[in-house]
C-alpha cells in the first residue's frame, strides 16, 4: 500500500505541473475540480476552454480563449516538433497543437499522462512467453499506458535489455532524461516522425536489445522494420490503431504485421472441397507478432494467442473469438475461454463435426505449432491431408510434447474424441517423421502388410548380395516406397524408383554397381 500511495502522489504532482502551464484564471477553475480524474484540457481560439473527464465536460471560463492564452501555454511547455506535439520535461503529459493555414497555433489539447504501476497483470503471462505482442485499440483506450508498464516490467522484473522507440515522447516523457515510468529501459528519441522506421533498425544494429517497445506503428516502412526486428529474434512489443483484428487485416498499410493478405486462384477440385469460389484470400507470410491483443477498455482485453490461426480463420470465413480477459475493481482477473464452436460467415455453409465425412482429406490441427511448416510438409509428401485452424474441424491434433500438460489443450480435447499426437520440436523434420508414421497406418499399411514389406526387402537384399544382380521389388504406394528406401539405405545399398504409377517400384542394386 505504501508504494501505491507514493505512485498516486507522483501522478497528482505531475498533473499540477500541467495545470501550472495554463493562465491563472483557468488554473483556479481546475483546482476546484477532481484533478485525479482529469483527462485533458481543450483550448480553441474564440471558444470557451473545457476540461474533459471520463464522464463529463466542464467549462473553465465564460471568457473565450485568446491568442494571449495560447501564447502563455506554448511559452511554458517544450518545443513543438514536426508532429505538432510538445511536452513538459520529465513528465508524460502531451500538448498537441492545431494550426491554421499560415502555421499559427489556433488550438491546443493538453492531455494528462499518468504512469500506472502494476497495470499489466492482464498481460503479464503473455510477456513471459518471450513472443512478440501487438496491441490494438481505439485512441484513448490506454494502449500507451500499457506499453510503458510493459517496458518497465521487461527491464526491471525480467532483467532484459529493453529499448523504447519514443517518437513523440509519449512513452518516456519530454526532455533528455526519461521518465521513471519505464524503469531501467533505455529510450531512443526520433528526430522526425517519418524517421521512426530508421531508428527502429538502428536500435537493433547498434544497441543489441532483447526487446523493443514501439508505439503507434502506422506506415508500411515501420511495418517492414518491425518484421526485420522480429526475424532477428528480438521480442517486439508494439501498438497500432484499430479496434479489432479484422480491421488490421483489411488495412493494406498494416496488414503485413499479421502476415499480409494475397489473392490466390484455386483448382476446381480444391474450390469444391473448400466449398468456396475459385478466387480466395490467404495469408501471405508468418505474422510479425505471434500474439495479438484487442483492448476493449483499460481493464478488458481480447487475446489471440495464435495470430496466424486467427487470421487464417477470418480469411476462410470463420468468426474466431479470442480469449476474453477482464480485471475487476478489486484486482481479480476473470478469463473466459473462446467458445469451442466457431460460427461460419454467411457465405460459407456450416459443417457440423458429427456430419464430417471420413473419406475426405485428413484434417490436422497444429496446436501452438507453425501451420506453414506443416502445410509444406504435407505438400512435399503429396498427401491427402491439410491443416486446419479450428480444432473442432480436426481429425487429429498435433502439439509439442512440452505442452502435454497444457490446460487449454486438455479443454480442447475433452469429450471431442480427437486424438492428440506429440512431437519434440517445432521443426519440419519432426513434422515429417510424424506425418510419415501416421499415414503409413491410415493409408492401409496394416501390421501384416508391413511385415510382408520387410520380408520382401530382406529376401531381395539376400539375392542382391549373393548373386550380385539387380532385384526389383513389387509395386507399392509412394509412402510405402519411402519406407523401403529407408530400410535399404540403412543396409548400405542403393535403390532407385522406376516405372509409372501405379506400377512404380524400387530396384535394389548391388554395392559394386553403385
Amino acid at each position: 500500500m505504501k508504494n501505491g500511495r507514493r505512485h498516486a502522489g507522483v501522478e497528482h504532482d505531475d498533473t499540477l505541473l500541467l495545470v501550472a502551464t495554463l493562465p491563472a484564471e483557468l488554473q483556479a477553475a481546475l483546482h476546484r475540480l477532481p484533478l485525479e480524474h482529469l483527462v485533458e484540457v481543450v483550448m480553441d481560439l474564440g471558444r470557451l476552454p473545457e476540461a474533459r473527464f471520463p464522464d463529463e465536460v466542464s467549462r473553465l471560463s465564460e471568457r473565450t480563449v485568446s491568442q494571449e492564452d495560447l501564447a502563455h501555454v506554448t511559452a511554458h511547455v517544450g518545443e513543438f516538433g514536426g508532429d505538432n506535439r510538445a511536452g513538459i520535461e520529465r513528465t508524460l503529459h502531451r500538448i498537441s497543437a492545431i494550426r491554421n493555414r499560415k502555421g499559427q497555433i489556433v488550438g491546443l489539447t493538453l492531455r494528462v499522462g499518468r504512469a500506472i504501476y502494476g497495470g499489466i497483470e492482464l498481460l503479464r503471462d503473455l510477456i513471459e512467453t518471450g513472443q512478440s505482442i501487438l496491441i490494438l485499440g481505439r485512441p484513448g483506450v490506454g494502449k500507451t499506458t500499457k506499453l510503458r508498464e510493459m517496458a518497465r516490467v521487461l527491464a526491471d522484473d525480467f532483467n532484459k535489455r529493453v529499448i523504447v522507440i519514443d517518437t513523440s515522447n509519449e512513452i518516456a516523457g519530454d526532455g533528455d532524461i526519461p521518465h521513471p515510468g519505464i524503469g531501467a529501459a533505455r529510450r531512443m528519441q526520433v528526430p522526425r516522425p517519418e524517421r521512426q522506421h530508421a531508428v527502429m533498425i538502428e536500435a537493433v544494429e547498434n544497441h543489441m536489445p532483447e526487446a523493443i517497445v514501439i508505439d503507434e506503428i502506422g506506415t508500411e516502412a515501420e511495418a517492414a522494420a518491425a518484421r526485420t526486428i522480429a526475424e532477428r529474434g528480438v521480442q517486439l512489443i508494439g501498438t497500432a490503431h484499430g479496434s479489432a483484428l479484422e480491421n488490421l487485416i483489411k488495412n493494406p498499410t498494416l496488414s503485413d504485421l499479421v502476415g499480409g493478405v494475397q489473392v490466390v486462384t484455386l483448382s476446381d477440385e480444391e474450390a469444391r472441397r473448400r466449398r468456396t469460389t475459385k478466387t480466395v484470400s490467404e495469408r501471405r507470410a508468418p505474422p510479425t507478432f505471434e500474439i495479438l491483443v484487442e483492448m476493449v477498455d483499460r481493464n478488458e482485453l481480447i487475446v489471440h494467442r495464435d495470430t496466424a490461426a486467427a487470421v487464417d480463420a477470418i480469411l476462410r470465413g470463420f468468426a474466431l473469438p479470442g480469449e476474453h480477459r477482464e480485471q475487476s475493481a478489486n484486482g481479480h482477473i476473470h478469463v473466459r475461454e473462446p467458445a469451442p464452436e466457431p460460427e461460419r460467415a454467411p457465405f460459407a455453409p456450416p459443417v457440423r463435426p458429427e456430419t464430417r465425412e471420413r473419406n475426405g482429406p485428413m484434417r490436422i490441427f497444429p496446436y501452438a505449432l507453425s501451420r506453414d511448416l506443416l502445410e509444406r510438409v504435407i505438400r512435399s509428401l503429396h498427401l491427402d491431408a491439410r491443416s486446419v485452424g479450428d480444432p473442432d474441424q480436426a481429425d487429429v491434433m498435433l502439439a509439442l510434447r512440452s505442452r502435454s500438460d497444457d490446460l487449454r489443450l486438455k479443454r480442447m480435447t475433452a469429450g471431442s474424441g480427437v486424438p492428440v499426437h506429440f512431437i519434440k520440436r517445432n521443426t519440419a523434420n519432426e513434422m515429417r517423421r510424424f506425418v510419415e508414421r501416421f499415414f503409413n497406418v491410415l493409408e492401409g499399411a496394416a501390421e501384416n502388410e508391413a511385415l510382408e514389406l520387410v520380408e520382401e526387402i530382406e529376401d531381395a537384399i539376400r539375392r542382391v548380395e549373393n548373386e550380385h544382380v539387380d532385384v526389383a521389388l513389387a509395386p507399392r504406394p509412394p509412402l510405402l516406397r519411402k519406407m523401403q528406401h529407408r530400410i535399404i539405405s540403412g543396409r548400405g545399398l542403393l535403390a532407385q524408383s522406376t516405372g509409372r504409377e501405379p506400377n512404380r517400384c524400387l530396384v535394389i542394386h548391388p554395392r559394386d554397381r553403385e
